[in-house]
């Protein structure tokens, strides 16, 4: 096939959309699948994925439509996985822009978009569901093209369920995504913009060709880890991986690296031939964790299968980390970074189903530049490490940018919202029909502090959220420590703002209070804050009737073994300790 004849275009759409049922579409149509092996979501690989109907994993796929070569690769819709839908813009030449006529433009079409405007490549506007009762397709055109200036009769018109449109788009795709360039043909270079682990085969890149060609046995590198190895298999995806003789200048396929030692592959690292003198290609930014958590396993037994399960599923998603560590009431475990509270939430559901472990997962925390008195500064990423009242000179947290689609007549609704969780708002800008595109900031705390959940509910689910990580700023916060016993019980400490102390401190003291076993002695729940308690609730011991043996005789008898019981009773209050069991652990992290 001549490089002319080639396409490489990814679907890019906010949440929920419609991505890949149009993909599905136009599998049937160029008969990539067979209609009787054909199902939803074919793309979506994942059981996770199928389930809760969202995309979590990029997916190429091979097409061929009228003498031409469509690669697609299906991306992500959810903003904490927009790293997903950069690498995939990096290995095309366009993109088809996909809005759900039902639904209009969104948060998150805005920020794909823009990727896709950075990056300089062609866009095609495409409105999907126009087959829906619901479909406003006028008014979602008009929307479209003033936000990409276009003409309204160059926005095609789409339905994934019943394949209205699709043809019209695959031959507008070929019309209007140019050819892929090439600058050298005789040497091979390629990107990686994804990798997987095969147990039997070892690392699998999945790569553009940028330059010359590769087929098998071909001595190659990564230029970046500097690892040489042989080129066991290459092909494409369609969509399974299929075998091929070789992988040309402007193709995207896979190639079969055999080796089985981690920290080899990663995304953005160029591949050679291994004597090529070729510059490596630009690659792209490594992805920054923006929440932390701690996994430990529920049984202690199971920390080395929680190790191994950790490393496989970072061969799959390079974009969250772990390291070990240890907590003195939970025992071995890891400190996991994440790119949002989805991603945490994937991952987690991920170990439980393909691989069996119970889990026990600390309340998700952020990272904070603190600058102790005397000793400069330090990130923590854990309340545990936070410092003392008074050891601190400043904080500093990471602060997001917020672009938020909502009908105007929830403003108010909206403004409150905003007060309630320190956001700063900006521009906004009317995006007719009675809808509203709001510029915002507030600290990434808030947003993990069920900011999103609350926008929806205040929208009856008609506000859409997108960010992006801004810089540090100054934070007023402070870490609270809650007491069990009179100690500290680290996995329940949180950083908690100045301002909602308070409230926080009784919550945690409360829901403690109604989950924790009764003990033989009085228990004393406290929340601690900058050296003082602020809430506290005392929990009553368990009674024993110690007179309950005793048959007649004198009453000072029974006095005497009740004065003794209430000796013994204030002795384990000054010195009994209290062993909180998993259950209570797993319980108190779950936010209720």
């Amino acid at each position: 096939m001549e490089i002319k004849n080639i396409r490489n275009f990814s679907i890019i759409a906010h949440i929920d959309h419609g991505k890949s049922t149009l993909a599905d579409r136009m599998l049937e149509i160029t008969n990539t699948i067979e209609k009787r092996k054909m199902k939803e979501q074919l793309l979506d690989t994942m059981e996770l994925e199928r389930e809760r109907g969202i995309t979590i994993k990029m997916q190429p796929v091979r097409m061929e439509y009228k003498g031409h070569i469509l690669n697609l690769i299906d991306t992500p819709g959810h903003i904490d996985f927009s790293y997903e839908v950069s690498r995939a813009l990096r290995a095309v030449e366009g993109s088809v822009l996909l809005v759900d006529a039902t639904q209009g433009v969104q948060a998150q079409t805005l920020t794909t978009l823009n990727m896709a405007k950075d990056l300089k490549i062609p866009i095609i506007p495409v409105l999907s569901k126009v087959d829906s009762p619901l479909a406003m397709v006028s008014d979602v055109k008009e929307e479209v093209s003033k936000l990409l200036d276009c003409d309204i009769n160059d926005i095609y018109e789409t339905s994934g369920k019943t394949g209205q449109g699709v043809v019209e788009l695959l031959d507008g795709i070929i019309e209007k995504i140019s050819e892929p360039k090439v600058e050298v043909k005789d040497d091979f270079r390629a990107l990686v913009f994804d990798f997987k682990y095969s147990t039997h085969r070892g690392i699998i890149v999945y790569v553009r060709v940028m330059d010359g060609e590769i087929s098998k046995n071909n001595p190659l590198i990564f230029r970046g880890a500097k690892e040489k190895f042989n080129s066991l298999e290459v092909g494409t995806f369609s969509p399974d991986e299929t075998p091929k003789d070789s992988l040309k200048m402007g193709e995207i396929g896979y190639i079969v690296t055999g080796i089985k030692k981690p920290g080899v592959a990663s995304v953005g690292d160029t591949i050679t031939l291994s004597k090529s003198s070729l510059p490596v290609l630009g690659g792209y930014k490594q992805p920054k964790s923006v929440v932390w958590a701690s996994i430990y396993p529920e049984n202690s037994d199971d920390f080395n299968s929680l190790r191994l399960a950790l490393g496989k599923l970072q061969l799959s998603d390079a974009s969250f980390s772990h390291d070990e560590e240890t907590s003195g009431a939970l025992g071995r475990g890891f400190r996991c970074g994440f790119l949002g509270m989805l991603h945490l939430e994937i991952i987690t559901e991920r170990l439980k189903r393909e691989f069996g472990i119970e889990l026990i997962v600390t309340h998700p925390s952020i990272s904070y530049e603190v600058y102790f008195k005397g000793l400069g500064k330090k990130m923590i990423y854990s309340p545990v490490f936070f410092p003392e009242h008074g050891e601190e000179e400043k904080i500093l947290e990471p602060w997001i940018s917020l672009k938020i689609m909502l009908p105007s007549k929830y403003l108010g609704e909206i403004m409150q919202l905003f007060y309630e969780h320190e956001v700063e708002m900006g521009g906004s800008e009317d995006f007719g029909d009675g809808r509203l595109s709001i510029s915002a900031e507030m600290p990434l705390r808030e947003l993990m502090r069920g900011f999103f959940d609350n926008l929806k509910s205040a929208s009856s689910g008609y506000a859409s959220l997108a960010y992006e990580m801004l810089d540090y700023r100054l934070a007023d916060v402070v870490r609270m420590d809650i007491l069990v016993a009179e100690e500290i019980v680290p996995a329940f400490s949180r950083i908690v703002s100045r301002r909602r102390m308070q409230e926080e401190a009784e919550k945690s003291v409360d829901k403690l209070y109604k989950i924790l076993p009764r003990q033989m002695f009085v228990t004393k729940i406290q929340a601690k804050v900058c050296g003082r308690i602020i809430s506290s609730k005392r929990l009553s011991a368990l009674k024993k009737d110690v007179t309950g043996h005793l048959y007649g005789g004198d009453i000072t008898r029974k006095m005497k073994l009740r004065e003794k019981q209430k000796k013994g009773k204030k002795k384990m209050l000054s010195q009994g300790k209290v062993n909180i069991s998993q259950d209570v652990f797993l319980k108190m992290m779950k936010n209720d």
